[in-house]
């Protein structure tokens, strides 16, 4: 991955988060069976919680990755998950600073290190009441991640070429809570990524895909 293509991704996200996003319609494809009803995602009229997560693109092993963790087996919410870095809001905070102040502390990335580059369709999260506002950034080189063991079990770079690779997606019926649900999840890096984080995921690669070039630059 070279500087100048890197710094012509970082453009397009720039360019592209600024107009109409893929939205609803993006999330729900990767939505179990179950929050298939665009209205349940949606986080207009809903009495929640506000978090922000960072979805972060960044130079990984000669190519680009999205910043992912696993998050510990013993949390209160969605524990032993892949996700991205990111937690609640305190007080007035504005989200796009929670979703740094978070992935700082999660992963001990720097903020001084992400250029961010817009928002992508905030989601609501029923199971937990959380309306959840994600944000884009990116870093100019490779990052030495450092997890809090507190509450990352293991950082994960899951890498664009295959997050763009449709054979990466993935659908199967899953027990949950007793009753047979069909679940899609992306199965990349070793980890299956499924629920909120996959809605999400999905949309920013909905973006990638219109990025110029990317899966060659990325390759």
């Amino acid at each position: 991955m070279s500087a100048t293509a890197l710094s012509s991704l970082q453009s397009f996200l720039d360019h592209r988060l600024k107009e109409p996003l893929p939205g609803t319609a993006a999330q729900l494809e990767m939505a179990p069976a179950y929050r298939m009803e665009p209205a349940q995602a949606q986080v207009e009229g809903k009495e929640c919680r506000e978090a922000a997560v960072l979805a972060l693109v960044h130079p990984h092993e000669d190519t680009l990755a999205v910043l992912l963790t696993v998050r510990r087996g013993d949390l209160h919410d969605h524990a032993g998950q892949v996700s991205f870095p990111g937690g609640s809001r305190e007080a007035d905070e504005p989200c796009r600073r929670t979703a740094l102040r978070e992935a700082h502390e999660e992963t001990g990335l720097s903020p001084d290190d992400v250029t961010l580059h817009g928002a992508l369709t905030p989601l609501f999260i029923p199971p937990t009441a959380f309306c959840v506002y994600p944000f884009v950034g990116s870093t100019s080189g490779p990052v030495d991640f450092t997890p809090d063991p507190n509450e990352v079990n293991r950082i994960v770079h899951a890498p664009l070429p295959r997050l763009l690779d449709p054979n990466a997606r993935c659908c199967e019926p899953w027990d949950l809570h007793g009753t047979t649900v069909m679940v899609p999840y992306f199965d990349v890096a070793g980890c299956t990524v499924w629920g909120a984080t996959a809605m999400m995921l999905a949309e920013l690669i909905a973006v990638l895909h219109e990025a110029p070039g990317l899966a060659t630059r990325s390759g």
